[in-house]
C-alpha cells in the first residue's frame, strides 16, 4: 500500500508540471480570429438568445459586450486595412442598435436598483451608460469619422464632462450616490479618444481627476484604486480585480505612469502563478469581501476569481506582460472548456461578455496608439 502511494506521489510530481504544455498556446493571440468570427456573428444579429440571456442576468453586461466589441473591431480595422469595411460594419451595427435601445429609457442598461433613490447629481444620468456610449462613438470616429456621428459624440462628451465637473471629487455617479472607478476611467478614456478626433482639449480635467483620485480614491493599505464610492467620495467597496485591470488599461491614455503603477500593484496583490498556470484574485488578502454578480465565483484555496482572472488577461496584454498573459490563457484553455464550431470559438464556462473581453485583450493596442499619436501631432501643430 505504501509502495503504491509512493508511486502515485512520484507520478503526480512528474505529471503536474507537464500538464501546462497540453494547454499552453504557441501564441495567445492565435485565438483571436476564431473569437472574432463568433463575436462578429452575434453582433450582426438583431435577435440574439445570447444577448437576451445576458440581459436577464445583468443588463449592464449587454452594454459592456457592445463596448468591448466596438473596441475589438476598431483595433482589427486598424491592423487589417484590407478588411476595414467589414470590421467597421460590425461597429456600425452595434452603435445603431445601442443608440436605438438607449432611447427606450435611461434604465435600459441598468440594474433595477437605479430606482431606489434620486441621483445626487440633479441631472440624474449614469456615467456608466454615458461613458460606454461615448467610448464607442469615439473609437468609431478615431478609426474613420462619420459626419453623422460627430455631433452625437460631441454632445455625449459634453454631457459626461459636465457630470465629472459637477461631482465633488470629479468622480461621477453610475447609480444614485454610487460611483465606480471602472466607469470613471472609461469616461476619461473616452475624453482622450474624442480629443484625438476633434482637437478639443480635456487634459486639465483628466489631470485633475488623477490628482483627486490619488488623494481620495486610493486604498491606504495597498495603494490600489477603490472600486466604488459615494458621491462625496467615501469608499463603499475597496480594490477589486475585476475593476482594477480595466481601470489600469483605460488610464494608459490618461496618465501612463499612474496606469502602470496601478497595474504593477495589482499584479503583486492579486496574481497567483504555479506550474505554468496563472490566475487572479478579486480582492487583496487584506480584504474580506464576498463574491457578487460582477466578480463571479472564487475557487477556494488558490483564491482564483473568474471575473478578475478574465480581466487580468486585458491587463497583461495592455502592459506587455507576456509571461502572465501566457499563464492566464493556459489556465483558460484548461478550465474554461473551449468550444470551436462553424461559428467560431467560445468558452463554455463563461458567457458572451467573457469571450468579448478575451477578444479585446488579444487585439488591443492600435486604437490606444492612434489616440496617443493624434494627441502628439496636434500638440506640435
Amino acid at each position: 500500500m505504501r509502495r503504491n502511494l509512493l508511486f502515485l506521489l512520484v507520478a503526480t510530481a512528474v505529471w503536474l508540471p507537464l500538464l501546462q504544455f497540453l494547454f499552453r498556446p504557441k501564441d495567445p493571440r492565435e485565438l483571436a480570429p476564431a473569437l472574432a468570427a463568433r463575436q462578429r456573428m452575434l453582433a450582426m444579429r438583431d435577435d440574439s438568445p445570447e444577448r437576451d440571456l445576458l440581459r436577464r442576468n445583468n443588463p449592464e453586461w449587454d452594454l459592456m459586450v457592445r463596448t468591448f466589441n466596438v473596441l475589438s473591431f476598431a483595433n482589427l480595422a486598424l491592423t487589417e486595412p484590407a478588411r476595414k469595411a467589414e470590421h467597421l460594419a460590425v461597429i456600425d451595427a452595434v452603435l445603431a442598435r445601442t443608440l436605438r435601445d438607449e432611447r427606450q429609457g435611461r434604465d435600459t442598461f441598468l440594474l433595477p436598483y437605479v430606482h431606489r433613490a434620486p441621483f445626487r447629481d440633479a441631472h440624474g444620468r449614469s456615467l456608466f451608460v454615458d461613458g460606454e456610449v461615448a467610448l464607442m462613438l469615439a473609437a468609431r470616429q478615431l478609426v474613420e469619422p462619420r459626419d453623422d456621428l460627430a455631433p452625437l459624440l460631441r454632445e455625449r462628451i459634453d454631457t459626461l464632462t459636465a457630470q465629472l465637473e459637477r461631482a465633488p471629487l470629479l468622480a461621477a455617479e453610475s447609480y444614485p450616490d454610487e460611483g465606480w472607478t471602472f466607469c470613471n476611467t472609461v469616461a476619461l478614456a473616452a475624453l482622450r479618444l474624442s480629443d484625438a478626433v476633434d482637437g478639443r482639449d480635456h487634459a486639465s480635467l483628466r489631470r485633475r481627476w488623477v490628482e483627486s483620485a490619488r488623494k481620495h480614491l486610493v486604498d491606504a493599505r495597498t495603494g490600489l484604486l477603490v472600486s466604488s464610492f459615494t458621491y462625496e467620495g467615501v469608499t463603499r467597496d475597496g480594490p477589486e480585480g475585476s475593476s482594477l485591470w480595466l481601470a489600469a488599461h483605460m488610464l494608459q491614455v490618461v496618465d501612463a505612469n499612474f496606469a502602470r503603477e496601478q497595474y504593477q500593484r495589482a499584479r503583486r496583490e492579486l496574481i497567483g502563478e504555479a506550474l505554468g498556470f496563472a490566475w487572479a484574485a478579486e480582492w487583496p488578502t487584506t480584504a474580506s469581501d464576498a463574491d457578487d454578480v460582477d466578480s463571479g465565483p472564487t475557487i477556494p484555496i488558490v483564491n482564483a476569481n473568474a471575473g478578475s482572472s478574465g480581466l487580468a488577461l486585458l491587463g497583461a496584454a495592455a502592459f506587455d506582460d507576456e509571461p502572465l498573459l501566457e499563464g492566464l490563457v493556459t489556465s483558460l484553455r484548461f478550465a474554461a472548456f473551449p468550444v470551436t464550431d462553424d461559428t467560431g470559438l467560445r468558452f463554455a464556462a463563461g458567457n458572451q461578455l467573457a469571450d468579448a473581453v478575451l477578444l479585446y485583450a488579444l487585439v488591443e493596442g492600435p486604437l490606444w496608439q492612434r489616440a496617443m499619436e493624434s494627441h502628439t501631432m496636434e500638440a506640435h501643430r
